[in-house]
């Protein structure tokens, strides 16, 4: 009698866990699932850079990136893990690995193009990265392979409801001032932020037609004060400070009209810009010990990307705990900054976030 209650208990337990699923094709997934397609840079990049054929300088392969979290360097260009890593994490998703990696296809949980260096620009650092356009390009090839997999209705829904995260332009406004390049001097700065968010637009034009509706956006980080350009090219910090003001106000525009444009476009974005320049002038606050000076690299502010020591400069310095720094590298945040920053993404008020954080946005209809 004792066996049978037990097993009884046992099964009465077991119900109360049963999740609603949705099936696609064969393959079953809980109902509240959402897939999240990622779009972008090195603040985004998992790893994609460690399958092209590129230079040291646009990869994060060798120790100590990956120290923290991962204990091995995964291409991702920090000491753990990267924003959409702890954004997969909210939306109970698994790592979604970088697109390149041979073994990975489960396009039900969305695939990850960013590239470190890349630029909305096809220019920018041109034949070294995977520029926007290309990404899109493997996006495409993904929402082919989907509707062969579940089919084209039940790739159109999941599509729909997925997100698609972007953290693009901070290449295009550095490119020309640490490369030597002269196209700034061809445009004003209004023509050239045209020409970024011209093209991010019509990346967002080309998901929408294939079914995107609900994005979020990262605003660009004030790059004229990062370890990086403060170390290598500090007479130009002011001016890319503007360039990056004028890009932010124009894109919150952009993404307005967008919205009076596309059927059902929804977006969340991120105040990036103040969430850099707020711990960079008061880190203590947010339980950081160091704001402006990273953690690895060497120069003034360790702003000289020598990090792991494979790269154009082999010194560097490392900090003794990553975990007390702002940024990790000359250019990038710690896995601790990345975390209140993809925190902040997910259900932020609209003092950081807005018109909807993350969360909100998966549960519109």
């Amino acid at each position: 009698m004792a066996g049978l209650r037990f097993r009884f208990c046992i099964l009465v337990f077991c119900a109360s866990l049963i999740i609603p699923t949705q099936c696609l094709g064969d393959i079953c997934l809980p109902e509240e699932h959402v897939a999240l397609f990622i779009f972008g840079d090195s603040l985004f990049d998992v790893g994609n850079n460690n399958y092209i054929n590129t230079t040291t300088d646009f990869q994060a392969n060798v120790w100590p990136y990956g120290e923290n979290f991962f204990k091995y360097p995964t291409g991702r260009p920090s000491d753990g893990r990267v924003i959409p890593d702890f954004i997969a994490e909210y939306a109970k998703l698994p790592l979604i690995p970088p697109y390149l990696h041979p073994g990975y296809a489960r396009y039900t949980d969305g695939a990850n193009f960013a590239s470190a260096g890349a630029g909305a620009l096809v220019e920018t650092r041109r034949g070294f990265v995977i520029d926007l356009h290309t990404q899109l390009s493997y996006f495409k090839k993904v929402d082919t392979l989907l509707k062969r997999k579940i089919g084209e209705a039940q790739a159109k829904k999941l599509l729909s409801k997925a997100i698609y995260l972007f953290s693009i332009g901070s290449n295009d406004y550095l490119a020309p001032f640490t490369t030597n390049s002269s196209v700034l001097q061809s445009y004003s700065h209004e023509e050239y932020a045209d020409m970024v968010i011209g093209n991010l637009t019509t990346v967002i034009k080309e998901i929408h037609r294939k079914g995107g509706r609900k994005f979020g956006f990262l605003s660009l980080a004030p790059l004229g004060y990062l370890p990086y350009t403060k170390a290598l090219t500090p007479e130009n910090s002011e001016e890319i400070i503007a360039l990056v003001k004028w890009h932010n106000k124009a894109v919150s525009h952009a993404l307005q009209i967008l919205t009076s444009q596309l059927k059902g476009f929804k977006y969340s974005y991120i105040d990036f810009y103040s969430f850099i320049t707020e711990r960079m002038n008061d880190p203590l606050k947010y339980g950081f010990k160091e704001g402006k000076m990273a953690c690895c690299g060497t120069g003034p502010y360790r702003g000289i990307p020598s990090c792991g020591g494979k790269k154009s400069v082999k010194e560097y310095e490392l900090c003794g705990n990553t975990s007390e720094y702002l940024f990790f590298d000359s250019a990038h945040p710690t896995e601790r900054a990345n975390q209140q920053l993809a925190k902040l993404f997910w259900n932020g008020n609209l003092n950081v976030t807005w018109p909807y954080n993350l969360k909100a946005l998966i549960e519109q209809k």
